[in-house]
């Protein structure tokens, strides 16, 4: 739902972190009519620079003091820095603000941030499945939320409005939202979207150099996301090293089981192991999940 631009719901919108999905958001924000202003906060001066010059934000700074007026901020850092950038953004804007966060994983954010009852007042923690192997506000698009799911993780001392106004935000962007306990989106996200990201990779490390020219649609299909940035994937896998550990498990299971038919030759055990798994595929959505 579009909303009328002399009306917006927020009159300014604070983003920490302007790379893809902070930069996206923005854009979507600012095309839907649902702020009036963008404020950016990063560490280097010089990307918000070009940030602003690409009419993604409207204001740049390197401290939160900037959203000392934001009604709403989205924290879009690395997951080993949202906590902290939680703490910093509470300490720094109206005693009525909101703040969310973009964030893969979200039971450690959630312990660190409750710690703290000033901030956790204020946050409501979100995880919108949106992305891509992209990084970088120059990446940013206006429609990388339509149709996707944004999941809340909410607790008992979540502040009833507040999470009413993140769930409309998220959908006045064209998301579906859903809620979740954070440990269960952990779990879930461990299997949907952190071990394919690992099994990306892996399958990327096995292939030799006399076998990389013979790499094709399927390879690069199936390898599509082996090619995010290590950098933000790195503490993503260890915040969720134990659900992951589990699905790394429960993925080697599933190997085994093939190993054994193919060990016996069994023709019916492959048969019904890859039908089994095209119609467990066809039943996943084509749209909503999450690219990263």
């Amino acid at each position: 739902m579009n909303l009328p631009a002399e009306r917006p719901a927020f009159q300014t919108l604070g983003v920490i972190g302007v790379g893809l999905l902070g930069g996206s958001l923005a854009r979507a924000a600012r095309q839907r009519g649902i702020v009036r202003r963008v404020i950016g906060v990063g560490r280097d001066q010089r990307r918000l620079d070009a940030a602003r010059a690409a009419g993604v934000i409207d204001e740049g700074a390197t401290s939160v003091a900037a959203l000392r007026c934001a009604e709403l901020v989205v924290v879009c850092t690395p997951v080993d820095r949202v906590a902290a950038d939680v703490l910093a953004a509470a300490g720094a804007t109206p005693a009525s603000a909101i703040i969310t966060d973009v964030g893969s994983t979200k039971a450690g954010i959630v312990r660190t941030v409750a710690a703290e009852p000033a901030a956790a007042a204020k946050f409501i923690p979100s995880h919108p499945l949106a992305g891509s192997e992209q990084r970088g506000f120059e990446f940013a698009s206006a429609t990388l939320f339509e149709g996707r799911t944004c999941v809340l993780t909410p607790t008992a001392s979540s502040d009833p409005p507040r999470l009413q106004a993140v769930e409309a935000f998220w959908q006045s962007l064209g998301m579906r939202t859903v809620q979740l306990a954070p440990e269960e989106h952990d779990a879930i996200l461990a299997a949907t979207s952190h071990l394919p990201h690992v099994v990306a990779a892996a399958l990327v490390r096995l292939i030799r150099d006399r076998e990389r020219p013979f790499t094709a649609s399927g390879f690069r299909d199936t390898t599509r996301v082996a090619s995010g940035d290590a950098a933000l994937w790195t503490p993503i896998l260890r915040e969720n090293a134990t659900h992951l550990l589990a699905t790394i498990e429960r993925f080697g299971s599933e190997l085994d089981r093939l190993r054994n038919a193919l060990e016996q030759d069994d023709a019916q055990a492959i048969h019904d192991w890859l039908d089994e798994a095209r119609q467990l595929r066809a039943r996943c959505p084509e749209q909503g999940g999450a690219d990263l």
